[in-house]
């Protein structure tokens, strides 16, 4: 993710539920505690080296908030800073973030969106079944 802007996140820890590895994310890098917050889809990243000699399948559970208790607090991981939803397509963000903030925004129920890359390139979006682009 150099030189892109991502949402908060990580990793699964052992026997995490995806509502508790939200919160402890949320919490971990923002300080703040998640009171009110929906499932909104899953994200498949299928990642492929330019060379063919490498691919990598990655899972994201992609939740939104509406509600928190706290104070920000800095973070190792890299700057925060709030972005006005308007803006986020303005920021260099990978192109198919760019299509799952859209279906946010739209308010579409709960997806599925499948991502295939071949190195920083999306070639392929795939949106409850459909192939969207590529």
């Amino acid at each position: 993710n150099k030189d892109k802007w991502i949402g908060v996140g990580g990793h699964f820890e052992a026997n995490e539920s995806p509502e508790e590895c939200l919160l402890r994310e949320v919490h971990e890098e923002t300080g703040l505690t998640l009171t009110s917050y929906r499932f909104r889809g899953l994200v498949t990243f299928h990642l492929e080296k330019t060379d063919g000699d490498f691919s990598e399948t990655e899972y994201m559970c992609l939740y939104t908030a509406d509600a928190y208790e706290g104070e920000i607090t800095e973070c190792e991981e890299g700057v925060l800073e709030w972005v006005p939803k308007e803006k986020v397509e303005q920021l260099p963000i990978w192109e198919g973030d760019k299509i799952f903030f859209k279906l946010l925004n739209e308010e579409h129920p709960w997806f599925s969106l499948k991502l295939v890359y071949e190195g920083d390139v999306l070639r392929q979006a795939v949106l409850d079944g459909e192939r969207i682009v590529g």
